[in-house]
């Protein structure tokens, strides 16, 4: 293999990414949670293979007050129609405003993983 294809395959252009997938499988490991390595191997794919969730996606797989977890970016299409707490590598404008208005919460990857080590009651959104 070149040098130019290993660097393609190895190299994330996002410094937050590759700390936060060692972060996760390392959280993986010491609290025997494998919803974390879960998430680190979907967020090791290639970025254009990350989740994109919409608002109707999240209304319509949770609950009230359920914690919902995106290897993505969550977007604004759609309503939301009561409370969640959503923790992506991402949101719109649009999609950030719309969970706080129902009273939800949006959190990054690195805050749910502080607040939920042992990762029980996450719902995970593709």
């Amino acid at each position: 293999m070149s040098r130019r294809s290993q660097q393609r395959i190895t190299r994330k252009t996002n410094p937050r990414v590759p700390a936060l997938i060692f972060a996760l499988k390392d959280a993986s490991r010491a609290n025997d949670a494998p919803i974390w390595r879960d998430i680190a191997k979907r967020l090791e794919k290639p970025s254009r293979q990350y989740a994109a969730v919409n608002m109707s996606t999240i209304n319509r797989h949770s609950s009230e007050n359920e914690v919902v977890i995106v290897a993505g970016k969550v977007l604004g299409a759609g309503a939301l129609g009561h409370a969640v707490t959503v923790a992506a590598l991402g949101f719109s404008g649009v999609a950030a405003k719309k969970i706080t208005v129902v009273g939800g919460k949006c959190l990054t990857i690195e805050q749910i993983l502080d607040e939920s080590p042992r990762g029980s009651g996450i719902r995970i959104l593709q």
